[in-house]
Formats: structure tokens, sequence, C-alpha cells
């Protein structure tokens, strides 16, 4: 087997190596084939047929977390996203591994209601010490990697919000959105869902919640299942019809909403509707920078170190809203932080299906992060928000900021 990629997105490479220090896992490994270019060499090698597909061809790619940070990087404009797209589905179906644990993944992830009950199992875990037992034990040291990374990412979901649903506002603001509320996102983050519905409330938009909708597709086509991401695409235009913004509030499930006008181009029945649902897609942080703030702001003296998502900064190329955002707060202050741009290493289920690699940049953000001495961490992604806590645990307080938004104009953090 062979890949089939296009030659001149692959030509478009000149080897220069800025993409280098941009690289995770080149940062980390320091070796050449877990580079970008030495990716696309490899790319290249596999598509002229002198180098197999299986082996350290699928080996490398598979350990690129997908975080884009080469592209903005690249002084020749190579579409490395475009590559790594277009390779991961022909992996995907032609080089058999880690079926069992992939299947598990996508029979649970993108469904909510399924994602409810296992969400419950997990409550139950940490709540009648079994987590406390299982870490006190040993025990956990001897289960497998993924196994560990899968109850490490235990997110602290309340009991009530389980089964609660985020409500929208009444009529009578001026202005009418739509919001995504996800899959994991709704299940894990409702409190982020329902503090963006008060916000928005609160700067004049009436906020709606379509019903139909679900997975985004998101974690399926970062992972190369192709045909499944534009199944749940169809299924989001179909449900956010007619509405003039769709908002998001997720880094990785907006970057993907931006996409659908390419993933779906070949579909008769919706290439045209799905490029017109992306140009209406907007984060929650572009919408708050569009509206003139006319909420109260309270003061919250607090040092805040805000994470660049990856796929807000690198795919959506959203940098300043967040932080101009969060400088409407009184008495916030926004510290820098050593290598900011760098992934933390979630990258959709990444941290699931590469733990080692996962946890040796999770270490490393959570050492940056908290050489700034902040407060509260801040960041735009659900999959950031998991994994940050996961290794910066016992320290600031991890926050999505429009949280931090909600609790300065409300007076209190929900």
């Amino acid at each position: 087997m062979a890949f089939d990629l296009d030659r001149a997105l692959l030509d478009e490479c000149v080897h220069c190596g800025f993409c280098l220090p941009t690289c995770p896992t080149y940062a980390v490994t320091g070796d050449e084939a877990e580079s970008p270019r030495g990716r696309i060499y490899l790319m290249d090698l596999a598509t002229r047929g002198e180098a197999p597909v299986a082996g350290p061809v699928t080996q490398h790619l598979d350990s690129c977390l997908g975080c884009l940070a080469c592209v903005p990087a690249c002084p020749s404009g190579v579409k490395y996203n475009q590559l790594i797209e277009s390779a991961r589905p022909q992996l995907d179906r032609e080089v058999p591994r880690d079926r069992f644990f992939r299947s598990m993944i996508f029979t649970l992830f993108p469904y909510p209601r399924r994602l409810r009950v296992a969400a419950l199992a997990g409550v139950l875990y940490q709540r009648l010490g079994l987590r406390w037992l299982t870490r006190r034990s040993g025990l956990l040291g001897r289960l497998p990697a993924r196994a560990r990374a899968l109850e490490g990412l235990l997110p602290p979901v309340r009991a009530k919000d389980l089964f609660a649903r985020t409500k929208g506002t009444g009529t009578g603001q001026t202005r009418g959105v739509a919001l995504l509320t996800g899959c994991a996102q709704r299940v894990f983050f409702k409190p982020v869902n329902d503090a963006t519905v008060r916000v928005l409330a609160a700067e004049g938009c009436r906020v709606d919640l379509p019903k139909g909708q679900g997975c985004c597709g998101a974690l399926s086509l970062h992972t190369g299942r192709d045909e499944e991401a534009r199944a749940f695409a169809r299924r989001t235009v179909d449900a956010f019809e007619g509405y003039e913004t769709v908002v998001v509030n997720v880094a990785g499930c907006g970057s993907v909403l931006k996409e659908y006008g390419e993933l779906l181009r070949d579909d008769p029945g919706y290439a045209e509707r799905a490029a017109a649902f992306a140009a209406r897609v907007r984060d929650v942080s572009e919408v708050l920078a569009e509206l003139e703030p006319v909420a109260r702001r309270q003061p919250l003296p607090l040092r805040v170190a805000y994470h660049d998502a990856c796929h807000l900064a690198n795919a959506q190329r959203i940098t300043r809203q967040p932080r101009d955002a969060l400088r409407t707060i009184p008495g916030l202050e926004l510290v820098e932080v050593p290598e900011e741009k760098i992934c933390c290493g979630s990258a959709g289920v990444y941290n699931l299906l590469q733990p080692a690699m996962a946890e040796r940049l999770g270490r490393r953000k959570a050492e940056n992060l908290a050489s700034a001495r902040p407060d509260v961490i801040a960041t735009g992604n659900a999959g950031c928000l998991l994994q940050i806590r996961r290794y910066a645990e016992g320290g600031p307080l991890i926050m999505h900021p429009v949280e931090l938004l909600d609790w300065s104009i409300h007076g209190t953090a929900h």
C-alpha cells in the first residue's frame, strides 16, 4: 500500500526547519522524524512507494498531535493540516491498530446519553473512595498506560449536573445566537455551557439551544474517521439551519465547524449549506469581541495564566479576543507563561491513544504554567481543561475564560 496524497502539497515543503521549534513532539524528543518536516518527508516516501506505510511511517504520524503550530510558523505556507488530515483516514482504513480501544472511544464519547452513564460510574468511583484506594494501594501504577490515562482524566463532575440540561434565554435581547452544547462538553462541562449562556445574555444576546444537535465530528475527523465525521457534520448543519450566528465554546469543535465547507465539499446535498454554515460559526470570545460590553464587571483580584488552546490559536488564529475579554474584568492580571504556544498534550483523544507522549507534554505544560504563580489557569477547550487539571492537581483553579467573566458579572463562581 502507498499513500495517495496531493503531490503539490508535499512539494510546498522546502525543508527549511522553521517548523522545528514550534513542534511539541520534536521539542520533547529532538527526533527529526517527530517534526513536521520529518513527517512530510515520510509521507513523501510513502506516496512514492519508497517506504511502507505500516511501521515507522504510521508510528510517527500517529504521534503527531495535530496541534498545527507549524502552520502559522511556516514561511512557505505549507498546508500541513491538509496533509495530515488526508493521511489519517488512509491509516485508519489500511493499518490495523488499536481497533478495540478506538472502537470503545468512538462508541462512547460522541454520544451524550452513553457518556452520562459512564460519567456516573466515574462519579461513584470518586465518591465511594475507590480512587483513593486505587492510588493508595499502588494498583493504579500497575494498570496499562491507557487505563491510567482514563483514570487520571476523570473530571470532577457534580452528580446534579449529569442529567440536568443547560437552558437558553427568553426573548427580548437584541441579538439572537445559537449555542453548540457539544457531546462530552455537555456532560463533563455543563457549568461552562451555563456560564456561556449567562454571559451572552448579560451582554444582550438571546441564546437558543437547537434540538437535534449532537457531536460535531471533531474527535472523529482528528483521528482519521472521516466518513463518521461527515455524518456528524450533516446532522449539525441540519440542527442549526436558519441561525445567523453559531456560538462555540470548545476550540476543537469550533475549528472543525469552520471546516465544514471543505469536509462536505463533495456532498451535493450539503456542500453549499455547509459552507454557509461554516461562515456563521464564532468562538464565544469572537462574539464577545463584537459586542460592546454592557454588563457591569465586579473586580476579581486574580493572577490569571491564559493557555492558548491549539485549535483556537493555530487553526482559528484566535489569540487576542480571549485575552481582551479577560482584560474587561477589573483587578484581573494576565501573566506571561513560558512556552505558551507549546501544546499541553490533550489533542482530542491523543492523551488516551498516546499516553506516554501526552504525559510528558502535560507535565511540561503544568510546570510552565506553575512558574507564573497564577491563581487561575484559563483555557478555552475541554480537552485542555482536563489535561492541565490532571497535571496541575492541587494547584490553581482551572477554568474556561467565560467562567471567569460569569464570576465577575454575577458575583459568584458557580
